[in-house]
């Protein structure tokens, strides 16, 4: 299913039961991919799982003359960069579509080829996710950034140079800019407030294979030493845990019980913190978690969301559906993206009593507080969902849709699912291997 008309029919009631499959992180792999053009040989990526980011991203390294096969292990691709060269803007327009994964080709493409441009960028509905951190960081590397009404136009007449950089924020996109334009600039480069979720951690893994000097201080500063030449690497990519965290919902607000092969403890803790207190229950497996409802009363919980090691915002969307099933008042502060609370109105329509406020209902003020954005979320549980037609807004809010279709009475439509497929692999094989019942259309 590819298509963002593509639709699905659910009926619901009916407990998801049995064991999936994670390949690679989405927010990982991607990145991976872009890492590829500034090897000089070779690049091998295992676990690549089979969603339309990827398709994207092989799309623009091809037009980049990357040569890109599969490998024999399923989910395995070899990136060969010998021959990588400037794309025509329609190439790399048509191949973008709506992501935001060009920005990061700017760097590399830099080093190569002492250019580079991207079109107009999009992305999920959640905020404004400008790109001024990106291109703030490669001006300071020595980029000279031209905006053109098509999109924007860079180059490297005197080459990339090392600086010293603090981010207001701790973005993930833009720590990986950082990564992606550092690990060849001259000199060395200081980044003060950088992103460290394990995705982050996993890349600088794959730069140091490549022959990246990085290291990673506790105080969020990393520091990076440019070098003259990287090699490719091999790698087997973390796991989704954003996935994995996914189904883990899908097992309480179903009251099911799932197993999600290859999960793991470490990058889950908060998450699994979290579940525990709502009454979830879990087993850690060494080559996965189960997880599963307890077959009593859920309890409501305060959830703030936070940069890692805090509970991430794309755990919140899921977790939101199984909060309608607790016993009590359950509070969710989103400090991370500013308009994430747009997919609740479909679960009111369902049912659920949800308020969302524009002020901070959390531990402390957040950076969106009197900046009227609905950032705060009431639940009141625990009620009974009904079936609805939905039209799924984004990534993370439609698999909450899928969730609250999933655990609801009665029979529910749920439009644009094309868009889940961006980030789930296989998500209605995986549906089916659970015991959903369900229909498709295209």
């Amino acid at each position: 299913m590819g298509l963002l008309g593509d639709s699905i029919t659910i009926r619901g009631g009916k407990p998801l039961i049995g064991r999936i499959e994670l390949k690679g992180a989405k927010n990982l792999v991607t990145k991976a991919m872009v890492a590829s053009l500034l090897g000089e040989t070779p690049s091998v990526l295992k676990d690549v799982p089979n969603i339309s980011d990827v398709r994207i991203v092989r799309g623009l390294l091809e037009v980049h003359g990357v040569n890109v096969v599969e490998g024999v292990e399923e989910g395995e691709l070899i990136f060969d960069p010998s021959n990588v060269e400037s794309a025509h803007f329609a190439d790399i327009d048509a191949h973008a579509g709506s992501s935001r994964i060009p920005i990061l080709f700017c760097g590399p493409l830099l080093h190569r080829l002492g250019e580079a441009f991207i079109p107009d960028l999009g992305g999920c509905r959640i905020g404004d996710r400008p790109i001024d951190y990106h291109l703030d960081v490669l001006r300071n590397f020595g980029a000279v950034v031209e905006k053109l009404p098509s999109g924007i136009r860079m180059s490297a007449p005197n080459g990339l140079k090392g600086a010293k950089l603090e981010l207001p924020y701790p973005s993930v996109g833009a720590t990986e800019q950082v990564l992606l334009t550092a690990v060849r600039a001259e000199g060395i480069t200081e980044l003060k407030g950088a992103a460290i979720e394990p995705e982050i951690m996993d890349l600088i893994n794959i730069l140091q294979k490549m022959g990246a000097v990085i290291t990673v201080d506790t105080d969020r500063v990393i520091r990076i030493e440019g070098v003259d030449r990287l090699e490719g690497y091999t790698h087997r990519a973390l796991f989704d845990r954003n996935e994995a965290a996914s189904w883990a919902a899908a097992a309480l607000a179903t009251e099911g019980d799932i197993f999600v092969g290859g999960a793991r403890q470490g990058e889950l803790l908060t998450f699994l913190n979290v579940y525990r207190k709502v009454g979830g229950q879990f087993e850690i497996h060494d080559d996965g978690i189960r997880f599963w409802h307890p077959g009593t009363p859920l309890n409501p919980v305060f959830i703030e969301t936070d940069v890692h090691p805090g509970f991430m915002t794309d755990w919140q969307q899921p977790l939101v559906v199984a909060l309608t099933k607790a016993s009590g008042v359950s509070i969710v502060h989103e400090t991370v993206y500013e308009q994430r609370f747009g997919f609740v109105d479909a679960l009111v329509d369902m049912g659920a009593t949800i308020q969302v406020h524009k002020d901070c209902l959390g531990g402390q003020a957040c950076r969106f507080g009197q900046r009227n954005f609905n950032h705060s979320a009431v639940i009141v549980g625990p009620t009974r969902l009904h079936g609805a037609d939905i039209e799924v807004p984004d990534l993370r809010g439609g698999f909450s849709h899928l969730i609250a279709a999933l655990s609801a009475e009665g029979t529910s439509t749920v439009s644009n699912v094309g868009i889940i497929a961006r980030g789930y692999e296989n998500f209605i094989t995986k549906l089916r291997l659970l015991g959903a019942d369900f229909s498709t259309e295209d």
